[in-house]
């Protein structure tokens, strides 16, 4: 029964680590996901100023000599 019992000790000591790497994992997953939303939203946000800022340099007008050339 020793053997039986030894075994059964390794198993519990072998999923209580994985269970103990699989919390790990999901913490830095969740938190890489923060880092991407995070990204994402930044993304955006220089997305949206740059197409503003290309409209504006659009309808600038055109670059002409001074009057004093």
């Amino acid at each position: 029964m020793s053997d039986e019992t030894g075994r059964i000790t390794k198993l519990e000591e072998m999923v209580a680590h994985q269970a103990k790497m699989i919390d790990e994992l999901s913490d830095q997953l969740a938190e890489q996901w923060k880092v991407v939303e995070q990204m994402r939203t930044k993304l955006d946000r220089l997305t949206e100023r740059f197409l503003s800022l290309e409209e504006q340099s659009l309808e600038a007008p055109p670059i002409t000599r001074p009057p004093h050339y």
